[in-house]
């Protein structure tokens, strides 16, 4: 029977329609979206050189032992006018975050000569192939590569964090960056290099660092470490070294 003829004999009223609300759940979904991206415009935006937000120095704070540099990794000159140092370790999430900050640190501000980059290992207990990483660039220093290996772990971080052979792993990033892969590998299994990431371990103690990652421009530790906070203090720090 069609429903025209239903109504007419039986006298019932047609149905009502309902009203979609798809119009309503789209506005609400953008209007979310919208606050989202405002929300993180503002606590992403980096902070102007000048800000009173910005992290200073504590009260009558002491100069970094610079003698400790020699249990991290450096680059840049010796008589840059700042010195940016990272506490961190390779399998850490937080510091693969920050990784493209460090990265971009050394090619704006490093290969210019205003800064000087100290890389510290601090390979945390709960990550167990965060000592074998940080031997990996240790031993690809030896030839020569520990900046393209330092990055390439990084880069591939989720790829050899759960490995149970990160040896074999940075092994092959080796083969992949040109080096000699039996030189990097017995580098790797003699542990060649554990005293001195020890010793790096032991400087981040006597600083009370105790997490990853932890970043000192000078003296002046990042509440925020990122791109914005990270560039604007050396701006600023760039700045005072002038007057």
């Amino acid at each position: 029977m069609g429903e025209a003829k239903r109504r007419k004999e039986t006298g019932a009223p047609p149905p009502r329609q309902t009203q979609s609300k798809k119009p309503l759940v789209i506005v609400v979904s953008v209007l979310a979206l919208a606050a989202i991206v405002t929300g993180a415009f503002f606590l992403t935006a980096a902070p102007t050189p000048n800000s009173d937000e910005l992290p200073v120095a504590a009260p009558n704070a002491e100069a970094f032992p610079a003698e400790l540099d020699q249990y991290g990794v450096s680059v840049g000159a010796d008589d840059a006018p700042v010195v940016v140092r990272e506490f961190a370790d390779y399998q850490c999430p937080a510091c693969g975050l920050f990784a493209p900050a460090s990265k971009r640190l050394k090619q704006e501000y490093v290969e210019a000569g205003k800064v000087r980059f100290v890389y510290f290992d601090l390979p945390l207990q709960q990550h167990q192939n965060a000592f074998p990483a940080a031997q990996a660039a240790r031993c690809a220093g030896d030839q020569g590569a520990y900046w393209e290996m330092h990055e390439r772990l990084y880069d591939s971080q989720s790829e050899w964090s759960g490995s149970n052979d990160p040896v074999a792993t940075f092994t092959r990033y080796g083969k992949d960056l040109g080096l000699e892969e039996r030189r990097l590998r017995r580098c790797m299994t003699t542990e060649l290099h554990r005293e001195m990431i020890e010793a790096s371990r032991r400087a981040a103690m006597q600083l009370q660092v105790t997490s990853t990652p932890t970043v000192l421009v000078d003296n002046i530790r990042l509440t925020r470490p990122g791109w914005g906070q990270l560039s604007a203090i050396v701006e600023r720090e760039l700045a005072n070294a002038e007057k």
